[in-house]
């Protein structure tokens, strides 16, 4: 088994980094410090990271803490839904382009949800060396300054995620309930959500911009993220269910392994990849009619790919967005800049897994039209 740990040594793409001090011991607290031997090195690095970010966290709170508190979200945010793997990110990078409109948070500032007013500047400037080029799952760019999804911030600020689940995986079970919520006990739900309207808060300060906030996991969260926002707009987008799943199989194969805490039961993962988007989509399914009709817009991931820039027009037109016209030339050279990018290219699924994706994941072939 210890020759199967792929970046056993790394300390380096673990979100838990940007955690502080007593939230890391509650965290252990919840595994019974039941880290392998193999990750103690990983514990022992986030552990004296958690004291530099407690002793920053203290800093900012006596520094920001009023004006975070006095902030206002002034315009309804943009949220960006879809299961992982589906091109949340290509649409979020998109999207991200239209400065005048949207501000977004970043790879740094998700990590370090209680400290990046004190520290990204510095730490960004000095450190941006290692952070590599692009994502360890695909050849998407990455840097500190990347769009990145919000999950990461009310994880480290609540313990609320089924992200957790993947570091700890003897406790999937227990950090699955927060994918939807809906079984997690009240308190831990409203903890989370005034965590993550706290970080939103945070992101406003002194801006004019709506929001551009994107996780999968939202996807699942329709009713909680329209209590904390009843106008927001929403653009979902889905992908061929075949090849999300060949996707999934390779992002646990590449990025997740720098994220474990303990070892993981390989045997397990695809049968968490079909419970997890099951589980997300039921609750979509059931949800996305809360969303008002005009607030909201799905396409799909291979027209996005194949045509982006009149795909995003149509959302703007769909959602009555001002602005495309003059955000069109910034648009298009983004797009001509991503000329060349090399997809991952994957073998055939075999028999068996085809079959186990059609019969779990019917109705969502049945519903966006794609081929069983």
């Amino acid at each position: 088994m210890e020759s199967q740990l792929k970046h056993r040594w790394s300390i380096g793409h673990n979100y838990l980094a940007g955690i502080t001090t007593g939230d890391w011991w509650r965290l252990l607290r919840q595994n019974r410090f039941a880290v392998s031997p193999t990750y103690w090195h990983r514990a022992a690095f986030i552990t004296l990271t958690s004291l530099v970010n407690s002793w920053n966290w203290r800093k900012e709170r006596r520094r920001y803490g009023n004006a975070i508190d006095n902030a206002q979200i002034r315009k309804p945010p943009l949220f960006i839904l879809g299961h992982w793997r589906s091109g949340t990110t290509l649409l979020h990078n998109l999207f991200a382009q239209d400065t005048s409109q949207f501000s977004f948070a970043n790879t740094y500032q998700v990590v370090n949800p209680r400290t990046f007013l004190t520290t990204e500047e510095v730490i960004t400037r000095r450190f941006a060396w290692l952070v590599p080029p692009t994502r360890p799952m695909d050849n998407m760019t990455l840097s500190f300054q990347s769009p990145q999804e919000d999950e990461f911030a009310p994880l480290l600020m609540t313990l609320c995620s089924p992200y957790l689940g993947i570091s700890f995986p003897n406790r999937f079970d227990h950090y699955s309930q927060y994918l939807t919520f809906r079984d997690a006990p009240k308190s831990e739900t409203e903890h989370w959500k005034e965590a993550f309207v706290w970080f939103c808060k945070k992101l406003s300060l002194n801006k004019q911009t709506a929001l551009l906030l994107k996780s999968p996991a939202h996807t699942a969260r329709i009713p909680l993220l329209l209590e904390m926002f009843p106008e927001a707009r929403f653009v979902h987008i889905h992908r061929n269910p075949y090849s999300v799943f060949q996707s999934q199989r390779h992002f646990f194969d590449t990025a997740i392994w720098y994220t474990y805490l303990q070892k993981p039961s390989l045997a397990t993962i695809d049968d968490g990849i079909l419970s997890r988007y099951r589980t997300m989509y039921d609750a979509f399914f059931e949800d996305v009619k809360l969303i008002p009709e005009e607030n909201y817009c799905e396409i799909r991931f291979d027209e996005l790919e194949r045509d982006p820039v009149n795909v995003m027009q149509g959302i703007y037109d769909q959602l009555s967005l001002s602005g495309f016209d003059a955000f069109h030339p910034t648009l298009t050279s983004y797009v001509k800049s991503l000329t060349g990018y090399q997809k991952n290219y994957y073998q055939p699924l075999d028999e068996k897994s085809r079959q186990r994706v059609a019969g779990t994941w019917t109705r969502n072939f049945q519903e966006w039209g794609y081929p069983i």
